[in-house]
């Protein structure tokens, strides 16, 4: 079972033998959300299902979200009917992946965690790992198998969903919070989406690329945790909380701490767009990290 990351040869035999196992195309373009889509079509691993983060990793109807922000969550209720029709099943090894650093394919690794699902791998690298080791590649959509629904069940959860009143109530405890956004947007220079400019008080800031090393792919656990020592200076890795804009490029880090050992850590899937929207919220700027 792949539970963190995958290797494209680790993904090639998988394929090639008689494994359950399902792969989802996450690439997404916040700029350009139907670009996504687009360059699914345009090619993608051969076999790989959409996973769209609008569509299908959010939702846009109040009554079936778990959080507020930009891009709400689904209830895992609802996440797991999708993934039925999809053709999910408790044991399928699913592998995601996309073409923007894992930043959006985290989400869905994310979400199947959030639902009791273990077996979820990130593709290290992306499709330009995969493209780049000859890899086969397919153009136009992948249609799932209708006749073959999935029996996946929502489950204990496996990694933290925190709330915006979790959030505010130990904003003065232990709680570590870690901000994935870039530093200007951290720092509250600049706000290109949200119409508050700032950041959550006593929040630390490490940019989601920060991960991954110059080829695309993430760095080695050891590197990744004297990385995050360094960042948390004392602070237990049990206490973070991470967060972003809207939940989607703080995952690169949940995913990192668990590939260094130091999971499972928290998620604030509301994020800075929540929470800026929240009255009474607080709301900080600085010059530092």
């Amino acid at each position: 079972m792949y539970s963190t990351l995958i290797s494209v040869k680790e993904l090639q035999s998988l394929l090639a033998s008689n494994t359950d196992c399902l792969v989802f195309d996450c690439t997404f373009e916040l700029a350009n959300p139907s670009a996504g889509h687009e360059k699914y079509l345009e090619q993608h691993i051969a076999g790989a299902l959409r996973a769209d983060l609008d569509t299908h990793l959010s939702t846009h109807n109040d009554a079936d979200r778990a959080n507020g922000g930009r891009h709400p969550l689904p209830t895992p209720e609802v996440f797991a009917a999708w993934l039925r029709s999809m053709g999910v099943n408790d044991t399928t090894q699913v592998v995601v992946y996309d073409r923007n650093g894992v930043n959006y394919c985290g989400r869905m690794w994310w979400m199947l965690k959030w639902c009791g699902h273990a077996a979820v791998a990130v593709l290290d690298g992306g499709l330009q790992a995969w493209n780049a080791d000859g890899g086969a590649v397919a153009t136009g959509p992948t249609t799932p198998n209708h006749a073959n629904v999935g029996n996946f069940s929502v489950r204990t959860p496996l990694l933290a969903l925190v709330d915006t009143a979790t959030v505010a109530a130990n904003l003065k405890t232990s709680q570590t919070l870690i901000d994935a956004r870039a530093p200007a947007r951290f720092r509250g220079e600049v706000e290109p989406l949200d119409p508050v400019a700032g950041h959550i008080p006593g929040a630390l800031n490490r940019l989601y690329s920060t991960n991954l090393n110059a080829e695309g792919f993430f760095k080695s656990p050891s590197e990744l945790r004297e990385e995050f020592a360094l960042l948390l200076n004392g602070r237990q890795p049990n206490t973070v909380v991470h967060h972003c804009g809207s939940g989607v490029s703080a995952i690169p880090n949940v995913l990192a701490m668990e590939i260094a050992g130091l999971g499972p850590t928290g998620l604030y899937a509301g994020s800075w767009s929540e929470w800026c929207n929240t009255p009474g919220m607080p709301c900080e700027k600085s010059t530092t990290n």
